[in-house]
């Protein structure tokens, strides 16, 4: 067979370089926003340099900005929304890292257990001819590589968290100079996290990658199989991140609109709102820290599948290191592609006016998705050589380069068609979302009933996309041809992260400008911002779902593999059962965690009621409401409810695995994938729909709007109503299902070896 024409040792140095390149940038990015100043010393008083530059003349000079008390106002709740956040993060981190050591206890018995914890090597799983480093070898380096994956996972989501909040007041500061300023900070301060994460994601890997094959040497299969331990790690992090997060940040979120707007009939963000800073900070560590967390697991997953099955293919059987680390290359060109995309948005053109704004977030997915398609074209060519052998369930099927190039551009190419449908359907730009805002006429019943249709509709074209993406990478490279398909759909996970990160930062320069009593221009200006980051939001949760509905399908692969699984019928009673548990499993998963959004706002609305009428003055303004008693409600509250659903996902394999065998746990898989992803595209989509109609009555741009409107009329308190039910849907059960479909497929596949040799005891005793 032909070899690739990259060497081996460029290969090991284009890797680290394009991470450490991606670091880099994130800083310099990181230093830009910097120069915007949180003191009335850092007031700019020169003439413009520039687009971009940071001495300009205020476009306005609003009431009270001349003794510099508003400045003043914006960093105090902005450390407040930074204290608040930190402290929350920490305390979750404490108790999942309780959980994380018990979990790498078990991964380690559990693995090590299947030779009975011999030193002794032991036949390959592939090839019977060949011994390969034993079982406890396994178990050492997939507890190890598991660990490594969690802490990972950690640090993304808490560095993301940091820059949000860091840049927060800054992109209220710069709304002063125009809505340009202040988009190009809150997109800067986005890129901020999705370069570190990316970057920092790839670099960890392939260091941990290094580190094993000093031990491993050319037992490759045993190396890539410990690896699938990082991507465990990191999705079982993302988990209860997302879930923890979601839930107080919807707590906080629905107590805050439930009494302040439609009981009180408050601005959103008034200070006068007791709830009003846990709401922020619920922004930061559900939407900043969770999807970082989220998106990281996803990315180490797609590798992992890919690599697993890369292992025992002729890249792995033959020792070809540059086509092994193919997902690693793809990788690293999605963040050279990702920084030149980024230039677009932040130096190459400039924003001035708010209706430039959605379109120019629009156009950096186009235009990232555009050239990698170029990016993968040259990896491809470059990294793998014209024909190879990808492992097909027992056999080697033959695949030229080009087949693969064309799973990594169809998986990349889908998440654009799911970005744009989501958008579509959730934009107040589209007649869906209008027609939602329309229902609103007749009352929150109707706005319900519109909502819910607008998200079973918005499941369908995302489903043909997935579909698509799966059959023809399938035809082309088998499960492999899925996973670099799932890489695809990542590769610009950069981008993606930077146009996430972007709503949360927006939404949180609005309640500090309505917190610090700055004009109406001000707040329409951030509003607009907002309006356009809730699309984007959107949108990361599509590619989100789409990715792992993608990682899933692989790793589902891999696991049947692994487990030595010739077929998986559903006709056989074990796999039957299997799909029909699994197929529950979402809707399992979906009560648990609205109940916990219910049941801790529930609180919080007593709360901030409480306070409303036992406190003098509050509404006059003259008391400050007790904010910390409403922090500390959503805190306990999600750190107590964010345990029982994720220890459903992380013991369902164990259970089903070790007492119903490999069949049953297929089926498990099989089912949650299917049913996991449908809710989780409709869920999304419905709470982002209710959430704009409510924006769109707000912001009374167009003529029908106005006459829904205005703030605090029955069409605008019924869509509230809407807003307040599809917050649970779109920012806690929606995405937290992704990960539950991907989790359980990455930890089925870690623990393979144990289920394949000791699993099924209740079949074996019956």
């Amino acid at each position: 067979m032909a070899v690739a024409f990259l060497s081996d040792l460029l290969t090991e140095v284009l890797i680290p370089v394009a991470a450490v390149v991606g670091i880099v940038f994130a800083l310099v990015q990181w230093l830009l926003v910097s120069k915007v100043k949180l003191s009335p010393e850092g007031e700019s008083s020169g003439t413009g340099n520039g687009k971009n530059g940071y001495s300009d003349y205020l476009i306005e000079e609003e009431e009270g900005l001349n003794d510099h008390n508003v400045v003043v106002k914006c960093a105090e709740i902005q450390s407040a929304i930074s204290e608040g956040a930190t402290s929350f993060l920490f305390t979750e981190y404490q108790y999942v890292g309780i959980f994380m050591a018990v979990f790498a206890v078990l991964i380690f018995l559990f693995l090590g257990s299947v030779e009975g914890f011999s030193t002794k090597n032991q036949p390959c799983t592939y090839n019977k001819d060949k011994t390969c480093k034993p079982a406890l070898a396994n178990a050492i380096f997939s507890t190890l590589s598991f660990l490594l994956g969690a802490f990972t996972s950690v640090v993304s989501g808490f560095l993301g968290m940091k820059i949000a909040t860091y840049a927060n007041a800054r992109t209220t500061l710069e709304a002063r100079k125009g809505v340009g300023k202040a988009f190009i900070t809150a997109f800067r301060s986005g890129a901020v996290m999705g370069f570190l994460l990316a970057a920092n994601g790839l670099l960890v890997l392939y260091i941990s990658i290094n580190l094993f094959k000093l031990y491993y040497g050319e037992d490759w299969e045993g190396l890539f199989e410990a690896i699938t331990g990082y991507g465990l790690g990191g999705s079982s992090m993302a988990l209860f991140g997302r879930v923890g997060g979601g839930i107080y940040t919807k707590a906080a979120d629905v107590g805050a609109d439930l009494v302040g707007k439609v009981e009180r009939n408050i601005p959103e963000d008034d200070p006068r709102n007791p709830a009003v800073i846990a709401d922020n900070v619920g922004d930061n560590v559900g939407d900043i820290a969770g999807m970082g967390s989220d998106l990281f697991g996803s990315y180490a997953e797609s590798s992992c599948a890919a690599l697993v099955v890369a292992s025992i293919s002729s890249f792995g059987i033959n020792h070809e290191l540059t086509a092994m680390l193919y997902p690693l290359l793809i990788s690293s060109m999605g963040i050279i592609v990702c920084l030149v995309t980024t230039l677009f948005a932040t130096d190459f053109f400039e924003i001035k006016a708010v209706k430039e704004i959605e379109p120019a977030l629009k156009w950096q997915l186009i235009i990232s998705t555009v050239l990698m398609t170029v990016g993968i074209a040259i990896v491809t060519w470059v990294a793998l050589p014209s024909s190879f052998t990808i492992f097909n369930f027992g056999v080697q099927k033959t695949v030229k380069n080009w087949e693969l190039f064309f799973c990594v551009a169809i998986g990349l190419w889908a998440g654009l068609v799911i970005g744009f449908v989501t958008e579509y359907y959730t934009s107040n730009a589209y007649s869906p979302v209008q027609d939602v805002a329309d229902s609103c006429r007749t009352g929150a019943a109707t706005n319900v009933i519109f909502g819910l249709a607008l998200g079973y509709k918005s499941v369908i074209i995302p489903i043909f996309a997935i579909a698509v993406s799966i059959f023809v990478s399938f035809s082309f490279a088998a499960m492999y041809g899925i996973a670099v398909a799932a890489l695809g759909m990542l590769s610009t996970i950069a981008t993606g992260l930077a146009i996430d990160a972007y709503g949360p930062i927006s939404d949180n320069a609005g309640g500090i400008a309505e917190m610090a009593g700055m004009s109406h221009r001000i707040r329409e200006r951030t509003d607009a911002l907002d309006a356009a980051g809730n699309t984007t939001a959107a949108i990361g949760k599509g590619f989100a779902i789409g990715s792992a509905a993608l990682v899933s399908l692989a790793l589902f692969g891999a696991f049947v593999s692994r487990a030595t699984i010739s077929t998986v019928d559903v006709l056989t009673p074990k796999v039957f059962i299997g799909l029909l548990i699994g197929a529950m499993l979402p809707y399992w998963f979906s009560a648990m965690t609205m109940k916990s959004v219910g049941s801790a706002a529930l609180k919080m609305v007593e709360e901030v009621r409480r306070q409303f009428n036992n406190i003098p003055g509050i509404m006059e303004g003259s008391a400050k409401p007790d904010y910390a008693t409403c922090v500390k409600i959503s805190t306990d509250a999600s750190i107590k409810e964010m345990i029982p659903p994720g220890a459903l996902v992380m013991l369902t394999p164990l259970v089903v695995g070790t007492l119903f065998g490999v069949e049953t746990l297929s089926g498990v898989l099989a089912g949650s994938l299917v049913s996991g992803v449908q809710i989780a595209i409709s869920a999304s989509n419905t709470g982002g729909a209710w959430d704009n109609a409510k924006k769109y009555i707000e912001a009374g741009a167009s003529e029908h709007a106005r006459s829904l409107g205005p703030k605090g009329s029955d069409a605008h308190k019924a869509a509230v109503i809407g807003d307040t039910i599809g917050d649970p849907l779109k920012d806690t059960s929606g995405p937290s299902l992704n990960i539950l479909i991907k989790l359980m497929a990455v930890e089925s596949l870690v623990f393979a070896p144990f289920f394949a040799t000791h699993g099924g005891i209740l079949f074996k005793y019956l």
